[in-house]
Parts: structure tokens; sequence; C-alpha cells
């Protein structure tokens, strides 16, 4: 009855969500029963046997064991899968990329991306090479590279997004979310919060730019962009260079013992001249004729079209996950792909919303009993040692003793042969 029961709030949870759409949702995986079916693991990397396999898991710590994704689960392994929905274009309408995705295995260097592709891609040879739309997505790398990825593919050409936008370091559960919308502007959110919005024509260069410096401008003759002039008023005062930087300590006094033949010549020692201000410099006022750095002044430029579609595509039809691990453990769950921002945003809230806290607690328990065994790891590997540590001092004690002795009945032959070479003398 209690299963039933979960399973008809579970029933009545999404059917309240989906009654909330305003819009249209284009893909949507939960990773639930039957997702193999409805997506195509790749041949990429196979032949050369660096190909790696997912693992379909709640992961190590979680707020619901039921509630599973795709986690990496080799070392050194290229990963590439993909799932297919209906052809769409975003042209006039909003589109969002929304998905969750752990580092369990505390990334030092990977990615945690999805990609956006077109109609014409073979999901069996999905790989590093095959053109996508858009990727986005956090990536890590070192202490250089902690940020979330947000590559917009025009005409042939991969563009990045020029704003640094960080993204999360931890072992634990985070929703990343791109919106891009009709009006050529766009928000990335982690967690359901805004970290970055803008607008696509200026923190991508897709386009070039609208403006340009006039390189026919000159800067006029009479142009003074001299912030301080020197003051004519001051004036070095007469003598300021004769003042030397040293001069010789007026205390010092020959030393009783000097002998000018063995010392040679004695000479004073000299001390930091106070009344040296160092080289002169001219003091200086504001120019009252500073107009500011000249720049040449900004013309349309002519190479620049304007793009009405700059933030749309015309065909989106699959999504994949490709990317390089050092080290697995990238586990990526509920994925969606909507025109309704209201919606994403209530989708995270009933998915990672809902297990984030327990999600929590389950992983500081995990780290509170590593560490405890770390702990006592330690102390076991410190009573070894000094056990080594006793026994190398007793068989050294042993040694010694057996030398000793060796020592004890060498001394006693030679008294003997003492003892018996006097007793041959005394015969003689």
């Amino acid at each position: 009855m209690a299963a039933l029961a979960r399973s008809a709030a579970a029933v009545a949870a999404l059917a309240l969500l989906a009654s909330a759409v305003a819009g249209e949702v284009f893909f949507q995986e939960k990773f639930d029963g039957g997702w193999e079916d409805r997506w195509v693991k790749s041949e990429w990397k196979k032949e050369d046997n660096t190909a790696g396999e997912w693992n379909h898991t709640s992961g190590k710590w979680n707020g619901d064991a039921d509630d599973k994704g795709i986690q990496t689960s080799e070392d050194y392994r290229f990963y590439a899968i993909s799932a297919q929905y209906p052809e769409f274009s975003n042209k006039d309408k909003t589109l969002v990329l929304q998905f969750s995705v752990k580092h369990e295995q505390d990334l030092d260097c990977g990615g945690g991306y999805v990609k956006l592709l077109p109609a014409d891609v073979d999901q069996k040879k999905f790989g590093g090479e095959t053109p996508y739309s858009i990727m986005f997505g956090p990536d890590i790398c070192g202490y250089a590279t902690k940020k979330v990825h947000a590559i917009l593919t025009k005409n042939g050409k991969n563009h990045l997004i020029k704003t640094e936008v960080p993204c999360e370091t931890d072992q634990l559960t985070h929703v990343y979310t791109l919106i891009l919308r009709p009006d050529a502007t766009y928000s990335i959110l982690i967690d359901n919060v805004e970290k970055q919005s803008g607008s696509v024509y200026d923190d991508w260069d897709i386009l070039p730019a609208k403006k340009k410096r006039d390189p026919n401008a000159k800067k006029p003759e009479d142009w003074e962009d001299e912030e301080f002039l020197p003051d004519p008023e001051d004036k070095k005062p007469e003598g300021y260079d004769d003042i030397p930087k040293e001069i010789t300590e007026p205390d010092a006094t020959k030393p009783e013992d000097w002998d000018d033949e063995e010392d040679g010549e004695w000479t004073a020692p000299t001390i930091p001249n106070p009344e040296y201000k160092g080289p002169w410099i001219q003091k200086k006022i504001k120019n009252p004729n500073f107009k500011g750095k000249w720049k040449a002044p900004l013309i349309d430029n002519p190479e620049f079209k304007d793009d009405p579609y700059i933030y749309a595509f015309d065909s989106l039809k699959h999504i994949g996950i490709e990317l390089w691990q050092v080290k697995s453990g990238t586990l990526f769950d509920n994925i969606l792909i909507t025109d309704d921002p209201e919606y994403a945003k209530k989708f995270a809230e009933e998915t990672w919303g809902k297990h984030k806290d327990a999600e929590k607690a389950a992983f500081d328990e995990a780290e509170k009993k590593r560490l405890e065994e770390e702990s006592a790891n330690a102390k076991t590997k410190d009573n070894d040692d000094a056990a080594d540590e006793d026994e190398g001092k007793a068989a050294g004690a042993s040694d010694e003793e057996n030398k000793d002795a060796s020592g004890d009945e060498k001394v006693e032959e030679i008294s003997k042969d003492a003892s018996s070479s006097s007793d041959k003398k005394d015969e003689l």
C-alpha cells in the first residue's frame, strides 16, 4: 500500500508539473526504466579500446536511491552517448537547455557538459569531431579552469562565451541551465540561481562589431592628452646638484692601534648625507587644456551585417554527452529541453531540489566514515612501523650480545695462549 501511495503521489506531482507547462517540452530524460532504448552508445574509440562504459546508478551518495542517472565508470576513457527527439528550430522562441551533473570523483580535470546536435548526425559515430550547435556545462582542469562552457556554433565556427562564469567544484549534484531568448538575450543559471545574463551580440563574437574605430582619423594637432604638465613656477634651487649623497662621519676617529705602514693610510668612513634629497624632480600641475586620451571616432562597420536569428538554430534533433575523463565518476541526470523557463525551474525543484538536502547529508556521512577509516589506517600503520622498529632494535641487541660473547671468547683464547707461552718460557 505504501508503494502504491508513493507511486500515486509521484504521478500526481508529474501531472501537476505537466499542467504548468505553458510552452513545449522537446526532450525530457530522468533515466528511469527503458532509458537504454532511448539512448545510443557511440562506437567511437571502441577500436582502440579507449571507449568508456556508462553505469546506471544513483551514485555513492544520493537523496533517493531510486533516482538514477548515467555515470562514467572507467578512468582514462572517452565517453560518447546520444539521444534523439523530434527535430525543431528555436527561431522566434525561447530555448532552455538544462541538466544536472555530479562529480563524485572530486574531479581535477575533465568536463561535465552536454551538446545539442543537428539532424544529420550518425549516432553510432558520434564523437569529439562531430559538429554540434550548442555545447553547455561545467569544465574543470587544475586551478586555472573552473568555468561554465557556453559555445554557440555559427557558420561552421565554434564561438566561446567571452564572460567568465565560475562553475561548482564540489562532489554534489548541481543543475545547469542555459536560456536563449528571441530578443537575443541569454541567462545562465546554476541551481536555479542566475549567474550570468546579457546579449548574444555582446558576449559572443559571432558577428563583426557594429561599430569600429575610423582607420583614417588622425589626432588633431592641438589635441592635448597630457593630464599633468611641469610647473613653470617650480625652479631647482641653486647648488642642489652639488649636494653629495654621502659625507664623512664627523665623529669618526682613527683607531689607536691603526698602523699606517701595515694598514695603509686611514680615511674616515662615510655616512648618508641628511641634506641630500635625491635627483630634483620638478612639480607638476593639472593641464587646463587636457582633453583625455585621444581615440579615433566610431563609425559604422561596413563588414557588419545583422543576423536577427543570431540566437537561433535551424535544426536541433539530438542531445549528446561526449567527454574525456582521467578520473571517472561524473553522473548526469534530469536532462530537459523546452521553451518554457518556468517549467524548467519547477522541473529542477521537483528533481534536484527535492533530494539535495538528503544528498548533502549522505555525502557528509560518507566523508565522516572515510576520514575515520583513514585515521584508523594511519594508526595501524604507525603501530606496525613501531613494531618493526622494536624488532629491529631487539635484533640489533642480540647481534651485539653475540658479538660481545665472541669477543670474550677471543680474549680468553689470547689469555690462554699468553699463559702457555709464559709456562714454556719458565721451562726454558
